[in-house]
């Protein structure tokens, strides 16, 4: 069983990068911790989707890597287009922009990539909104892929357990 908490991880970063450029948006600093976290955000996303198929993952930062991997191990993880052809920038988000003050990225970037990084988690289902998907009737055979004594605790946890185990509800 995959362990929830790598989710809410990811989560957090994208919330942190949506409050630092909420409050800090003229700050260059600022705007490169954005672009870190959303990094972050899109690696323990996939990450997660990998852990939840009995991937063991690498200690990797490799955005590229860890696409290939999803796509080659049958991971459930919806990767967006913008995703895919940003891969190599996003991957010097997480060195490039923590390391070196004399790096500064464009504010436009950073909120389009903000944007993107909402739509590949709200793709997959990552929210506290409850999927529309999710009816009573679909939680209680959600329930029969898990473990009975699994607690589900609200609506991000029952979204991600969704999407981890949509395929295997409809067989």
């Amino acid at each position: 069983m995959c362990d929830i908490r790598f989710f809410k991880s990811a989560y957090h970063c994208y919330d942190v990068a949506a409050n630092l450029l909420k409050f800090y948006e003229q700050d260059e600093l600022y705007l490169n911790d954005v672009a870190y976290n959303l990094q972050q955000c899109i690696e323990k996303t996939l990450k997660a989707f990998l852990e939840c198929r009995g991937v063991t993952v690498p200690q990797t930062h490799s955005i590229r890597k860890l696409i290939s991997m999803s796509k080659n191990n049958g991971s459930v993880i919806i990767i967006t287009d913008w995703i895919i052809q940003n891969q190599y920038e996003i991957e010097t988000w997480k060195a490039d922009t923590r390391c070196d003050f004399d790096i500064s990225l464009e504010l436009g970037r950073i909120r389009q990539g903000l944007e993107e990084v909402k739509r590949f988690l709200d793709i997959n289902h990552m929210s506290d909104k409850l999927n529309p998907e999710l009816t009573e009737e679909m939680k209680e055979k959600l329930r029969t892929k898990m473990p009975k004594n699994l607690v589900i605790h609200d609506n991000f946890e029952w979204n991600c357990y969704y999407s981890i185990f949509k395929k295997q509800l409809y067989l």
